[in-house]
């Protein structure tokens, strides 16, 4: 008779999920126990650098991706990047291990206590069956709970003794359809606002890269002569930075969006979760303009402070918005000024390092970015300019996310470039992360950016008058050293004239590559 482990396996093939992210332990044996050989298994060495990984090959597949974790303390360890994952709305499976059912009546050793509870709120969805035999059914459940719009992480603890029990096979059902149209009132009242708007504007967020709809938001915002904003802090790039219509990035504070969308007269909000903010002043600045969201979870449409909210997948709505609404003679809005050329310098800035990065980026590749003392210089220097799936960075703010995540890029996109821009102080929360881009070799170029603190931290700090604040100061991080000792290559760059050349040479090369660049540690407060 099939067992459960037999039973899994094959709802995983079913789904095309045979890819497992992981870090075990003992509970985790019988799970791995006569390992398929049509699935492969990322060995990851801390277990939030698995979550990450995951979640990025998650989101660059299109299809839930496999975690596994050792019970109460593999879950402890990855609960940073899980919350990442709940933000980003990235399809995961979380299995961990619990201890076998005649041990639960007591408090084993390793066991997790109440541990359905434990990741909630950060997953969508989490259990640990009443008996071996429901465990099939409950991790069909977890598939299409984290595959249903929004997506997100679900979990599911395990006892380890029922891998081996007995199950009996069930229904194998495809993924739930879940594309949500505008209603045909909706349509119509978005469009007579647009054709009506005398400056009108858009609001992209990651759910538009993520559904696939750059190119339809470009359509629309060519017909409609929009200016197309970036929504505060998104973890994807939902439209080309270099695109004319494009106006630039909007600033987690109230005041400062109000600012920013105070010459439009019509805001209409696609795919992103309204407006994030990171810090608060007493001034709200001016009153917003009217309104529109359009979003795929009823939840960020409750809490938006502001505005009509609209249920709906972005990438249907903006296709019947743009054949609803009619041809215009208004002008198109001025385009978006760049910066010059930075100069070289000595240690280098972080401006130079991010206008070199794009000049040498081939069209098709990927920006992982996880560099929040640099990301001003980022968004004016390294323009995006992929019309799907170019940029990806976290959405939660959790450290330790970018390094990782750039693997988990590179496993589900192979072939495709992948440079990873990751601050020096980011970098140490996930370092071990440099071991599995070694052992799976992807060809990944990590960019590690020291300039000897966090500067985010110091430059907040700065913004709030807050004077001599420890904790902020680093040095002394070799990460030529660090890479090489986990099996990666790496390269120390320290002079402007040298940094071209080693991202070339590291573009070219097909096994992952640290470059160790020194920079200026200048701040500027970002807000």
């Amino acid at each position: 008779m099939a067992t459960v482990r037999d039973v899994t396996r094959e709802l995983l093939r079913h789904w095309g999920a045979t890819v497992v992210f992981g870090n075990p332990g003992s509970t985790e044996l019988p799970f791995l126990a006569d390992w398929p050989d049509d699935f492969r298994y990322v060995l990851g060495l801390q277990e939030a650098a698995v979550v990450a990984m995951a979640d990025a090959y998650a989101q660059y597949t299109g299809n839930a991706a496999v975690v596994s974790l050792h019970s109460a303390g593999g879950l402890g360890h990855a609960l940073g990047s899980l919350v990442t994952a709940y933000h980003n709305r990235s399809p995961l499976i979380v299995i961990a291990g619990q201890q076998s059912r005649p041990l639960l009546t007591g408090v084993p050793f390793l066991g997790a206590v109440d541990a359905a509870n434990f990741p909630r709120p950060y997953v969508k969805w989490a259990a640990e069956p009443a008996s071996a035999a429901e465990v099939p059914a409950a991790l069909a459940r977890a598939y299409h709970t984290a595959m249903q719009p929004p997506y997100g992480p679900t979990y599911l603890s395990v006892p380890a003794d029922d891998w081996n029990a007995p199950a009996t096979p069930i229904p194998l059902r495809p993924r739930v359809r879940a594309d949500h149209p505008l209603t045909t009132e909706a349509v119509a009242e978005i469009a007579a606002a647009l054709d009506a708007s005398a400056r009108p504007a858009l609001v992209v967020g990651a759910a538009v890269d993520a559904g696939g709809a750059v190119e339809s938001v470009i359509e629309l915002a060519e017909r409609s002569r929009s200016a197309v904003w970036a929504s505060p802090m998104s973890g994807r790039c939902s439209f080309p930075e270099d695109h004319p219509l494009f106006a630039g990035f909007l600033i987690p504070s109230r005041h400062k969006v109000a600012e920013a969308l105070a010459g439009h007269d019509l805001v209409v909000v696609l795919g992103a979760p309204a407006f994030t903010y990171h810090v608060h002043t007493e001034d709200p600045g001016p009153a917003l303009p009217p309104i529109y969201l359009v979003n795929e979870d009823e939840t960020t449409l409750a809490w938006a402070p502001e505005g009509i909210g609209f249920l709906a997948t972005p990438r249907l709505a903006i296709q019947q918005l743009t054949a609803a609404i009619g041809r215009t003679e208004r002008e198109s809005p001025r385009r978006l000024a760049r910066a010059e050329r930075p100069a070289a310098s000595e240690p280098m800035s972080s401006a130079f390092v991010m206008h070199t990065i794009s000049t040498v980026l081939p069209a098709d590749a990927v920006v992982v970015e996880e560099a929040p003392g640099s990301r001003k210089d980022l968004h004016e220097f390294l323009p995006i300019r992929s019309r799907g799936g170019g940029f990806l960075t976290m959405s939660s703010g959790v450290l330790g996310y970018g390094l990782p995540a750039a693997i988990g890029v590179a496993l589900a996109q192979p072939g495709r470039p992948v440079v990873a821009v990751i601050g020096d102080g980011s970098s140490m929360y996930a370092i071990s992360a440099l071991w599995t881009a070694a052992q799976e070799q992807t060809p990944v170029v990590f960019v590690i950016l020291d300039n000897g603190q966090y500067a985010a931290l110091r430059a907040h700090a700065a913004g709030d008058g807050v004077s001599k604040s420890p904790g902020w100061k680093l040095g002394g991080l070799d990460f030529v050293a660090l890479a090489t000792g986990m099996g990666c290559a790496a390269r120390r760059v320290e002079r402007p004239d040298d940094l071209e050349p080693a991202l070339l040479a590291a573009l070219a090369a097909d096994v992952p590559i640290v470059l160790h660049v020194r920079t200026d540690p200048y701040f500027e407060y970002p807000y």
